[in-house]
Parts: structure tokens; C-alpha cells; sequence
């Protein structure tokens, strides 16, 4: 049985590149490429047909060599690199999963093709599908899995770039700039929010900031000792705060949860912020 087994997985390695060129016929038979499209995929379809061949050919040594761990960490190590590689070619996962039934169709039509011309055992069989079916099961999990985690990598990157960009300090004149905060804050927004503005304020060697919330439609206790901590951290960097733009339902919020505002130098709106600084100097 063993070298009924060795020779399915030879047959698997002899034939690679056919069944790649046949994985790839049909399934890009189901794709419909623009003229700009089909330019692009031509320079990387050489790839694309390496990786096939690469992905078929672990299933031919699976079987020749017939090491379970080694099979699986070869599969995993396929899946990890490919799922990296498809997602920055901004191939859809749901498109790329689709490949999974033709590997299955075409390799076990290679197999069938020869269990029937030698005779083999019902066994081997058994031992095949036990072998082959698990792998290419797992290389799905590890495929989608690296695809999903790139995909989430690239969120958090861009999350973090939004968070940054929101919490821009604006010079005015010297020694004077405005944070115009805008959106909702969250619990991440105002972590970043006080680490931003005081080395915002460091660089920008600011003696006053004004802190203006006109743009901010929702505050609660976490969001206004968030403000506060920013206020006291900016004071004991030697810079002076004004807050402006509380809108009235801001306001009305702010009364009903009993916050202390005597502790901050609130504005109606930005002019006369500035101008109180202007006049203080």
C-alpha cells in the first residue's frame, strides 16, 4: 500500500504543471477582465501560475514523503505567504477561495486516472483522502486566516493614520495655535488625544492653546475628563488653555452630569478667545 500511496504523489508531482494549467483554464473562464485588466494580470499571471504548481506540489509530497507535521507546516507556510500576497494584490477573498474546488477537482482526477489504471486497494484510497482532503482544508483556514489578518493590518494602520490627522494643533501666531476637535471620542481618540496635543505643543513651543469642540455633537463623563486631563497636562507644560465652541446641548449635557467647569477658561467661539490671548499679552 505504501508504494501504491508513493506513486499517487508521484503522479501528483509528474503532473503539476498540468493540472495548474487546467486549475487556471476553468477558473479564469469564470472571470471577465476589462482590456486595462487583462494587461496588468498578463505581467503577473506567471506568478499566479508558480504559486499554483507550488500549492499542487505539496500534495504529491505529502503523499511521497508522508510526514503529517511537515505536510501541515509546509501548507501553513504556503497559505501565510499566498493570502499575504493575494491581499496586496487586492484580489477579493471570496474570489480567491473559489480556486478550492478545482485544486480538489483536478488533483483527484489525476488520482482516480491512476488508481483505475493500476488496480489499487480500496485502502490506499482511504489513506489518500485521509491525507490529501485534511491539507487542502487546512490550507483554506491558513489562507483566509493570513488574508483576514493583512486585511486587519491595513485597517489598523489607516485607523491610526485618521486618528492622528484628527487631532491636528494649527499655529495661529506665535506661541498660539487651535485643536479644533470634530467627530465623536472615543475611548482610543482620547488616549491619542493627549499624547497628540502635548507634543503638538512641545513642537510648536505654544504658550496658549484654544480647544475648540464645535465640531464634537456628543459628551459624556469619559469624554469631559478626558478634556480636563489635557487642560492639566498642558498647564504643566507652562501652556495656557481656552476652550471654545460648546454647543448648547453639549452644554446642557455637561450641567446634567455635574461636571466642574470652574477649572477651565471657556469662549463662545474662537474671536474671542483670541482676543482675550492677544489682550493678555
Amino acid at each position: 500500500m505504501k508504494k501504491e500511496i508513493e506513486l499517487l504523489g508521484e503522479i501528483i508531482l509528474n503532473r503539476k504543471h498540468e493540472i495548474a494549467e487546467q486549475v487556471h483554464s476553468d477558473r479564469m473562464a469564470e472571470v471577465v477582465l476589462t482590456e486595462q485588466e487583462r494587461r496588468e494580470f498578463e505581467l503577473i499571471e506567471p506568478k499566479i501560475m508558480e504559486l499554483r504548481a507550488s500549492f499542487i506540489t505539496l500534495f504529491g509530497e505529502a503523499l511521497v514523503d508522508f510526514h503529517r507535521e511537515e505536510s501541515i507546516e509546509k501548507i501553513a507556510r504556503w497559505g501565510r505567504e499566498t493570502g499575504e500576497y493575494l491581499f496586496q494584490l487586492g484580489a477579493p477573498l471570496d474570489e480567491a477561495l473559489k480556486d478550492t474546488s478545482f485544486y480538489r477537482e483536478y488533483i483527484w482526477r489525476a488520482i482516480k486516472e491512476e488508481v483505475i489504471k493500476k488496480n489499487m486497494s480500496t485502502s490506499t484510497i482511504f489513506v489518500v483522502i485521509d491525507t490529501l482532503d485534511p491539507l487542502l482544508d487546512h490550507a483554506v483556514y491558513c489562507f483566509s486566516l493570513n488574508y483576514v489578518q493583512s486585511y486587519q493590518k491595513v485597517l489598523e494602520q489607516a485607523k491610526s493614520a485618521f486618528l492622528e490627522l484628527s487631532i491636528p494643533v494649527v499655529p495661529l501666531t506665535q506661541g498660539t495655535g487651535v485643536l479644533p476637535l470634530i467627530g465623536n471620542i472615543d475611548t482610543e481618540r482620547a488616549k491619542l488625544l493627549m499624547e497628540e496635543t502635548m507634543n503638538q505643543a512641545i513642537k510648536l513651543n505654544l504658550q496658549n492653546l484654544i480647544i475648540d469642540v464645535s465640531g464634537v455633537m456628543f459628551v459624556d463623563s469619559m469624554v469631559a475628563d478626558q478634556l480636563f486631563k489635557v487642560v492639566e497636562g498642558l498647564s504643566l507644560l507652562g501652556v495656557k488653555t481656552v476652550m471654545t465652541g460648546i454647543r448648547p446641548e453639549v452644554a446642557q449635557t455637561m450641567v446634567a452630569l455635574g461636571l466642574n467647569m470652574h477649572k477651565l477658561n471657556i469662549k463662545g467661539n474662537l474671536h474671542q478667545a483670541f482676543n482675550e490671548i492677544q489682550m493678555h499679552r
